[in-house]
């Protein structure tokens, strides 16, 4: 039997609640359809500057969270690499808001824009601090139509938990929509809670934090979905 592996990039704690969680999601998904998965955690730190070599075995990226990350850069790094070979990626809480200074930065050419959480003065903050910190909240976010999000879901609407406090800034909905970024999944005042990039096997990105809400026997949808094209990608590299 293939094995699908998963690279996890982010900081991992033992007493992280969403690190823990993140494993088990992959494992529900993968006993649900029959199939062997590897997930190995790789530091921020590891991955900067030396993303072609060291992301290059897995099928599969995952951005964690628990920002700051202890190396943004190889966090972005990580992001760049999946984006420009089409790896399949899920981001998740701070892989949500880092998916988009990626892409800000790479993408767009806004080359300091910067995510408040850890330069809270700069000028360019793609990632601004929540008006209302979203921690332990469980909210409706409602999926647009056509998208990766909503065929995962096979809904119009879902309900997710949140642990961040941080999201995107509104001021720049439009130039990154402009430059390919669809936002696919809104709260109920219509702000950003999923991001992906349409034509991709498999690029999507969530504010709040799917794996929390998985179980043995009832995997979550995005995951599973996820570990699908992972699974393509097994076959397509035989």
């Amino acid at each position: 039997m293939d094995v699908i592996g998963i690279g996890v990039v982010g900081d991992y704690r033992d007493d992280n609640e969403t690190h823990r969680a993140t494993g088990a999601a992959i494992q529900h998904a993968a006993e649900s359809r029959g199939w062997a998965t590897e997930v190995t955690w790789i530091a921020t730190p590891d991955v900067e500057g030396t993303a072609g070599q060291t992301l290059a075995p897995f099928h599969a990226l995952w951005i964690a969270p628990g920002s700051p990350y202890r190396s943004m850069q190889g966090a972005l790094d990580a992001i760049a690499y999946a984006r420009t070979r089409d790896v399949p990626l899920l981001g998740t809480c701070g892989g949500f808001q880092h998916v988009i200074i990626e892409f800000a930065r790479n993408v767009l050419g806004i080359t300091d824009a910067q995510h408040a959480e850890t330069d809270p003065a700069a000028s360019r903050l793609l990632i601004g601090a929540l008006a209302c910190s979203l921690v332990g909240r469980v909210m409706e976010v409602d999926l647009v139509e056509g998208s990766a999000a909503r065929r995962a879901y096979g809904a119009a609407a879902t309900t997710e938990r949140y642990y961040c406090r941080f999201g995107l800034n509104p001021a720049y909905v439009e130039p990154l929509v402009r430059g390919g970024l669809a936002i696919s999944g809104t709260d109920q005042d219509g702000e950003a809670r999923i991001v992906e990039l349409p034509g991709r096997q498999f690029f999507v990105a969530t504010l709040f934090v799917p794996q929390t809400s998985s179980a043995r026997g009832a995997p979550h949808p995005l995951i599973g979905v996820y570990l699908a094209a992972a699974h393509r990608r097994v076959a397509a590299l035989a």
